[in-house]
């Protein structure tokens, strides 16, 4: 590979513009071109990016070789496929969240990448936000004691999407592996990465009309001993906290993000009342920046990322296990 990491994206919706726009803010990238399913984006495209190419079948981007790495920002059920697909032909691949449709077709993507040697990126952003990683040191330096329990949050209030979003056969599931994903990965994090150990959940839909679940309440138990609550929806009239708001309960203190602060239970320390730079969005464009630099330098450095395949993985398989759980209204131990 060149010093310059040529990039293509699949699929130029509202995701892939935040990502064109990392490649573009990130040094020794370089947005070669995309290819997206629906065309009314294009005009956007070559006004923003004039010197893309506008590829004609995602096939012929994944295996372009003016292509060294491909952003794969579809709907679910083309995640799998098309990772698979530029592994295959030799591109790195940085796919979104969810991972794909169901755990083993992450792990067949995990294994090509493995086999190929090639860096397999899963789009969990928040893990790049300045306010997470501000109380992940908080964590680390051990300032809130034991972590005894957590909230997060994963939900849209007063909206929902639209689209392949809410068709069970194009995303695999609702509300969960939207948003949920969030917030699972986020406390993963925060924690510093505890496996997982036993789901349990209650998933419906109860402000829609259609396939796939808007509400959801899931209770995982990480080998650490911490206790994770988590709430995904859609429509919800009210929220806690906005997409990946995460708390955190532990036997010296408590801190959490959006908003982000931290007060302890030991005496003459005083609160913990950051000040960070505005965000033009909640979704801030420097979480993909910072996503797509790590992207960048582990291909470089021929290493996986910092959330790689395993991540994405272990997110799929909570997923997994929370619809099972619903389902039986038991208990599912992984």
């Amino acid at each position: 590979m060149a010093d310059t990491l040529r990039v293509g994206i699949l699929g130029y919706g509202f995701i892939g513009t935040l990502h064109a726009r990392a490649v573009t803010n990130c040094p020794d990238t370089e947005l070669v071109g995309a290819w997206t399913l629906a065309d009314k984006t294009l005009d956007s495209l070559r006004e923003a990016y004039p010197r893309a190419r506008v590829f004609s079948t995602p096939e012929e981007l994944a295996t372009s070789p003016d292509v060294d790495a491909v952003v794969i920002g579809l709907p679910n059920k083309l995640h799998h496929p098309m990772a698979l697909a530029a592994l295959k032909a030799g591109k790195h691949v940085l796919v979104e969240k969810p991972m794909a449709m169901n755990v083993s077709q992450g792990e067949a993507m995990a294994d090509l990448a493995r086999k190929e040697g090639l860096t397999l990126m899963v789009g969990h952003m928040w893990r790049f936000d300045r306010e997470f990683l501000a109380v992940r040191k908080i964590v680390e330096a051990g300032d809130l004691g034991t972590i005894v329990k957590t909230k997060g949050y994963g939900i849209h209030q007063a909206w929902g999407p639209a689209g392949w979003f809410v068709q069970k056969e194009l995303a695999g599931g609702g509300a969960l592996v939207d948003m949920g994903v969030h917030a699972l990965d986020s406390v993963r994090f925060l924690l510093g990465d505890p496996a997982p150990v036993s789901v349990y959940a209650t998933i419906g839909t109860h402000f829609g009309d259609y396939d796939v679940d808007d509400t959801g309440v899931i209770v995982v138990r990480w080998d650490n001993g911490t206790t994770s609550i988590i709430e995904s929806g859609w429509w919800h009239p009210h929220m806690d906290g906005p997409e990946a708001s995460t708390q955190l309960f532990g036997t010296k203190g408590y801190a959490r993000v959006f908003p982000t602060m931290a007060r302890f239970n030991q005496e003459g320390k005083a609160p913990w009342l950051p000040r960070f730079p505005a965000r033009e969005e909640h979704c801030d464009q420097h979480i993909y920046d910072g996503q797509m630099q790590e992207f960048a330098n582990a291909v470089r450095e021929r290493r996986e990322t910092i959330p790689g395949a395993d991540h994405g993985l272990i997110v799929m398989r909570i997923c997994e296990a929370a619809y099972r759980s619903a389902e039986t209204n038991e208990v599912v131990r992984l």
